[in-house]
């Protein structure tokens, strides 16, 4: 699942996306309006975190960009403008939720979870494939109803697979929604990730493997056997 912190302030905005990260999110950053407006017409994004004073004009004026070229992206304005006005305005604007500056960052994530629990953003029941189940919602994921544990760029890896499960994805594909626009990422990440998360499942038994479409992507299917 993929995040975009909309925040000129490089250091939190930094924290902010190894807190998303340790969560299993794919965080993306803008420090201007213009930037935003960018990312959001180059990737899907559930959520959104905006700053409202940024060096090109004010975040509330972008809230209306995003909900018309992603209308299920959910919105949460992260601001020091603490007036009550302030927050009036911000989610008359169309934000989900409103947090002054400076915030505890357990309630920030709690505040994103509850954002994503809202009507509207998953409500597809878990995907089945195999013995694994996926439940996007949640970002659960378990094999014969036993809960199991991946690390964040395997978890990034298996919701693209399964989503679209039984159809080859290209490897650019892939590489969009597991990878973050600043991630430093050598000519063979995918590879050793992919041969990772194959090893893991059939490990586990999953009864589902991972096939190479060489020179292409990658496929999910149900295993045979």
């Amino acid at each position: 699942m993929r995040a975009l912190i909309i925040e000129d302030e490089m250091e939190l905005s930094r924290v902010i996306a190894s807190k998303l990260g340790r969560s299993g999110f794919i965080a993306d950053h803008a420090a201007s309006i213009k930037e935003a407006q960018y990312a959001v017409q180059a990737h899907s994004y559930a959520f959104a975190l905006l700053d409202r004073r940024l060096p090109d004009g004010d975040g509330i004026s972008l809230l209306s960009d995003l909900r018309r070229i992603q209308p299920g992206i959910r919105i949460l304005v992260l601001t020091a403008c603490d007036a009550v006005s302030d927050r009036i305005a911000g989610l008359d604007a169309g934000a989900d939720d409103y947090l002054t500056k400076p915030f505890d960052m357990d309630e920030l994530m709690a505040r994103i979870r509850a954002c994503l629990r809202r009507p509207g953003v998953d409500t597809t029941p878990p995907i089945t494939v195999g013995e694994l189940s996926f439940d996007t919602k949640k970002r659960d994921v378990s094999i014969r109803g036993e809960p199991i544990v991946l690390h964040r760029r395997e978890l990034a890896l298996l919701e693209a697979l399964v989503r679209r499960s039984g159809r080859v994805i290209l490897r650019a594909a892939l590489m969009e929604e597991v990878y973050g626009d600043e991630d430093e990422i050598e000519a063979n990440a995918l590879n050793i990730l992919v041969s990772r998360l194959r090893r893991r499942l059939f490990e586990l038994d999953a009864g589902v493997e991972i096939h190479s479409a060489r020179g292409i992507g990658y496929i999910l299917v149900r295993s045979m056997a």
